[in-house]
């Protein structure tokens, strides 16, 4: 059922950047791959995932990106299957507009998290978790063209500022950030 008002919200925003007013400076889809770190200070690996973008010129220094990433695992003896895809909303902006444009991005993100037991080819039970955070980063943008972009980013995700769990009360505990997970995406967009 999730999975279908997930799906219904994802093409309610496609619908939507489409409909955009002309005022709007453009509108791109793209794909994109993902390397994602879901704890970044335990010493775990990157797990790849492949997905997609929508992107919005708001004006020519900022755009909104709305992504869905997603990755799936079954387990050695096809008793498990694991799907993970995070959804995130993403505000960019842009201090120079060039062929290459570097940007500075934050948003928000819905990361969910399923594991199916299966039974045969059948799924039997699912046990469906989410988790919600902010996220930040930078990354650039090389225009290829006037209707294709290639970009790369690197995200800080999970951001929380100050620590509560800290003895310190110092002002500079409770105004810096720290983060659990991270990700590189690199991909491209066709604008139109």
């Amino acid at each position: 059922m999730q999975h279908q008002q997930f799906r219904r919200l994802f093409l309610a925003f496609l619908l939507l950047a489409v409909a955009l007013p002309a005022s709007a400076q453009g509108f791109g889809i793209g794909g994109r791959i993902a390397s994602i770190r879901g704890n970044a200070q335990a010493d775990t690996s990157a797990v790849r995932f492949l997905g997609g973008q929508v992107r919005v010129r708001l004006s020519p220094k900022t755009a909104f990106e709305l992504s869905l990433d997603r990755h799936r695992e079954d387990s050695g003896d096809l008793t498990q299957r694991i799907v993970d895809y995070p959804l995130q909303a993403t505000l960019m902006m842009y201090p120079v507009r060039s062929t290459f444009s570097p940007y500075l991005l934050g948003g928000f993100g819905w990361y969910t998290h399923k594991v199916q037991d299966l039974t045969g080819d059948k799924v039997s039970d699912i046990v469906s978790t989410r988790r919600t955070g902010w996220h930040a980063g930078f990354g650039a943008e090389i225009l290829a063209g006037r209707h294709v972009g290639l970009h790369a980013d690197y995200r800080y995700t999970f951001l929380h500022f100050g620590d509560s769990s800290s003895t310190d009360s110092s002002l500079t505990n409770h105004i810096l950030p720290s983060y659990q997970g991270s990700m590189w995406t690199a991909g491209f967009t066709l604008y139109f």
